[in-house]
């Protein structure tokens, strides 16, 4: 039985598929466990079945408490996935996962707790984004996105397209709604803010990609656009101080007043 528990980095990558350089910021848990590890079902019943068959319609917070332990370090049986991995829908029905829970490539990542450099940053570029955003387009933070069968990274910002908003209730967005992605880069999770969710965004289609690093406190902004005939990130521009850009829309932000904030 394969299991494993553990901190795992996330990001972007250059056209030629090689790693970006960058820097640090906040922590992600990713649990994995190998195809054998399916935890004991009747038989001929998959994995999933089981957890429906378990759970069905009354996925609530009491359900959640008696869900059974498996036999693997006393863990909860529905961190266990299908042995095809969980599917970006299967999080919808389990109300009791940690807030921000991703499912990449079929597995959950759970996100840790934020340095402030992460919040501030987030908080200054999501106010100015606002503040340049056009009419047609609209700003989200913190709000999944389903790239496919087995992926729904959340990101922590997003400009995407107004008629893809349709009310309150939404959970999460398709790739096909996005223009920009933005991940703020976090001491646990550079692997995957650096490489693999970047990987992911561009082979969905998102057109612009901003990868955040925080160098002596303060952001630097490493800004992507999508070449549509590698379907990969092409880097094109570093901003210390100040981010200005003319696309996806025109962008004049000062990344200094994070020291205001």
């Amino acid at each position: 039985m394969n299991l494993a528990v553990g901190l795992l980095p996330h990001g972007p990558t250059a056209g030629n598929g090689a790693a970006l350089p960058g820097s640090a910021a906040p922590p992600v848990v990713l649990v994995t466990f190998g195809r054998e590890c399916s935890g004991t079902t009747p038989a001929g019943e998959t994995r999933r079945e089981a957890l429906m068959r378990y759970y069905g319609e009354r996925m609530t917070a009491e359900a959640w408490s008696e869900a059974p332990l498996s036999d693997t370090h006393g863990l909860p049986s529905w961190v266990f996935p299908p042995a095809e991995g969980f599917t970006a829908t299967d999080i919808d029905h389990m109300p009791q996962l940690p807030a921000h829970t991703e499912v990449i490539d079929g597995s959950l990542a759970f996100v840790s707790l934020q340095a402030s450099f992460h919040t501030l940053t987030l908080f200054l570029l999501e106010r100015e984004l606002r503040r340049f955003c056009p009419a047609h387009l609209r700003v989200r933070r913190e709000m999944s996105v389903v790239l496919g069968l087995r992926q729904r990274p959340e990101p922590d910002l997003v400009v995407l397209h107004a008629e893809a908003v349709q009310g309150t209730d939404e959970t999460a967005y398709k790739a096909s709604d996005v223009l920009l992605a933005v991940e703020v880069v976090s001491p646990d999770s550079e692997e995957r803010d650096r490489k693999r969710k970047p990987q992911l965004y561009a082979e969905a289609g998102i057109a612009h990609f901003w990868r955040i690093e925080n160098q002596a406190g303060r952001p630097t902004v490493y800004v992507y656009e999508l070449d549509p005939a590698t379907t990969t990130y092409a880097l094109t521009g570093i901003y210390h101080d100040r981010l200005t850009l003319s696309v996806p829309f025109g962008i004049d932000i000062d990344l200094t007043e994070i020291d205001a904030l």
